[in-house]
């Protein structure tokens, strides 16, 4: 498995620990006023970015480009910075909420990485047939 997509899955695994620990924390003190923060890890973070992981596994000549690389940080950039944003903004520190605008602007960034990727063809030797011109 390309050494991205791996990043992508160990990512993942720690937003939905995250997830599922604000979501525990959430239904033992019975104030759900951070779910809308909850929601955002658990779909962000866990579901799209083992979604990146699974395509970078099925696609090793992409993962390894540097673009794809940059997709990685950005992306989980943004996560971080925007999930922490509001869940403090969800708690009442309003002063967080440009730091919400800011991590949802690097989140869409990464996504917009993402999409070149996909669209850019893959270039790797490693998809040529064998006896195939390299030019």
């Amino acid at each position: 498995m390309p050494r991205l997509a791996e990043l992508f899955f160990k990512t993942a695994i720690m937003f939905l620990i995250i997830g599922l620990a604000i979501g525990l924390q959430m239904a033992i003190s019975a104030n759900h006023n951070v779910v809308g923060a909850h929601a955002h890890i658990n779909l962000l973070g866990w579901v799209t970015s083992a979604i990146f992981g699974g395509y970078y596994a099925l696609n090793p000549a992409k993962a390894e480009k540097r673009t794809a690389m940059a997709h990685y940080w950005v992306y989980t950039v943004g996560v971080v910075i925007l999930t922490a944003s509001l869940y403090g903004l969800l708690l009442g520190n309003t002063v967080l909420e440009t730091g919400v605008a800011v991590g949802a602007l690097i989140v869409f960034a990464g996504v917009l990485i993402f999409a070149w990727v996909i669209f850019a063809p893959a270039t790797s030797r490693s998809t040529l047939t064998p006896g195939a011109a390299v030019g």
